[in-house]
């Protein structure tokens, strides 16, 4: 009898650490995320802002035409007004007739706002549901991604459940998509950091990297700054290629004595705070002072950038003239 009794025990415990386990384990994460991954959570948060400054667009009462803007979404709040909020204000000008609502594609980021902040931000599906249960009739979804890479086409099958749900549905590209877009970033990222490119400060941008073939635009867009004589800029990823140990390289072929670090994504959240510019040993900010540079970060997102905005709100425009031709 003992011994059936400390089976059982044993059983149960067993169980007990299983399910704890299961309850504890971290989420894997998505290498393909183009703009900012959920901050790992401390004994002591950052200060990220007031989140009730943020719209989240979660109304209802839409009305017959909607216009979705997805964005993949940032936890730090100030950035994410000044950028994706900024992306949607722009949309909502550019498109009076259309009430633009708000969806995130990260439900790790939509949980910790909810617990942190007591602020609902909608998922993909939730705001799809919202404009069927709204009887919207033309939808239109303009997502912020920087590439065609996974997360957009995640996003495209994702809609793809509901082609019969509305009258009218189309989907805008991404930031990066033709050559007139790079060109435009291109020239949006050096107007914006022109004080700094005095032949004496190498500018360096972090994007995020994806193992996905669309990493490629990191690369295109690097050569298009240099053909274009912008020899002072370069550009790396986080978690793909080219790596920060690529770029201190080739800054370290020149003869700099200031780096300025900028990250190349819409919104300034986990990823420009910590990896960029965190005081960790391994952050860039870390690794060029450790390699001798002064270094500056500026911790402003591409969606703080009216001519970023203004790239998006077109593709949304050549998405609503699709459903005319």
């Amino acid at each position: 009898m003992m011994g059936k009794k400390l089976l059982a025990l044993l059983l149960c415990g067993a169980l007990l650490v299983t399910v704890l386990a299961a309850c504890g384990a971290p989420e894997e994460k998505d290498v393909s995320a183009e703009q900012d991954s959920q901050p790992v959570e401390t004994e002591k948060e950052p200060d990220t802002g007031d989140a009730s400054l943020d719209n989240p667009r979660n109304q209802d009462g839409i009305g017959e035409k909607e216009l979705l803007v997805v964005s993949f979404g940032t936890s730090y709040n100030d950035s994410r007004r000044l950028t994706i909020g900024a992306i949607e204000n722009a949309m909502e000008e550019a498109f009076p007739e259309y009430a633009v609502r708000r969806g995130f594609t990260s439900q790790i980021i939509i949980d910790h706002v909810k617990s942190r902040d007591n602020v609902s931000i909608d998922n993909v599906k939730q705001a799809l549901d919202r404009a069927v249960e709204n009887g919207v009739k033309t939808l239109v979804i303009q997502p912020t991604h920087l590439m065609d890479g996974l997360e957009y086409h995640e996003l495209v099958d994702e809609v793809a459940q509901y082609s019969d749900a509305f009258e009218h549905l189309a989907i805008g590209k991404p930031l990066l998509t033709s050559e007139a877009d790079f060109q435009a970033v291109e020239q949006a990222i050096t107007e914006a950091t022109a004080e700094y490119d005095d032949g004496k400060t190498a500018i360096c941008f972090m994007g995020h990297g994806t193992e996905a073939a669309s990493n490629a635009v990191y690369e295109t867009l690097q050569d298009q700054l240099t053909q274009s004589g912008h020899e002072n800029y370069y550009i790396g990823t986080v978690e793909a290629e080219p790596s920060l140990d690529t770029v201190l390289s080739a800054v370290q072929k020149g003869t700099y004595e200031r780096v300025i670090l900028v990250p190349l994504m819409i919104v300034a959240g986990d990823h420009a705070n910590n990896d960029m510019a965190g005081e960790e040993a391994d952050s860039w900010k870390s690794t060029f002072e450790a390699a001798g540079y002064q270094v500056e970060c500026l911790l402003n997102g591409l969606g703080e950038l009216e001519s970023i905005q203004k790239i998006l709100v077109e593709h949304a425009q050549d998405a609503i003239d699709s459903l005319n031709s």
